[in-house]
């Protein structure tokens, strides 16, 4: 059993040699702990995420799921899916995927699909949130990439792809996203908080 700040790696990511494949990584026993991507041939764990990011994430979820239904519009919103991209297989914390392609989707969902791919900043994920993941989505072509950071307070940046990277938009508390696309959605990024 693990001690205080000891960290278990499971015999199957011990015994592997070179570099990993998104075949490799889906064929890995089911690790409830941390949330495995792969980049570059590379994997890449972080811990499952606390309480105030959950929370957070739920009350995101609800909101962009009745937006989306109350527009209409053919997408769907999903948690903790695998996400293929053109180095890898990421895990955002939720995704607005097109319908059609999430109805379709098996073990994995293609980058094509996403519309929105967005994380939520915890200590353990603040840099590759914030500077990784955003060039690897862009490479992918997912037109929308959000970040969520909750300290010192709940803040939004919403990322649009232009000539192949993101122009974010700061949206802090007291303030709308505004956004008419890819959805009509008015968000203060208050209603995120306790």
């Amino acid at each position: 059993m693990p001690r205080g700040g000891e960290r278990t790696v499971s015999v199957a990511t011990a015994d592997h040699s070179g570099p990993w494949t998104v075949e490799d990584v889906l064929a890995l026993p089911e690790d409830t702990r941390h949330r495995v991507e792969l980049v570059g041939g590379a994997l890449l764990m972080s811990p499952n995420p606390g309480v105030p990011h959950q929370r957070a994430s739920s009350r995101l979820w609800a909101i962009l799921d009745a937006a989306i239904e109350a527009c209409g519009a053919p997408f769907e919103v999903l948690e903790a899916v695998n996400v293929i991209v053109p180095d890898g297989l990421l895990i955002p914390d939720l995704v607005v995927a097109d319908a059609d392609a999430a109805a379709d989707a098996g073990t994995t969902l293609s980058a094509h699909g996403i519309v929105v791919a967005i994380e939520i900043a915890s200590p353990s994920t603040r840099v590759t949130d914030k500077k990784m993941k955003p060039a690897l989505y862009a490479a992918a072509g997912i037109p929308h990439y959000w970040r969520l950071e909750l300290e010192p307070t709940p803040r939004l940046y919403l990322g649009q792809l232009e000539r192949g990277a993101y122009t974010d938009r700061l949206v802090q508390i007291g303030e709308s996203t505004a956004l008419t696309e890819p959805f009509p959605l008015n968000l203060d990024p208050a209603a995120l908080r306790r």
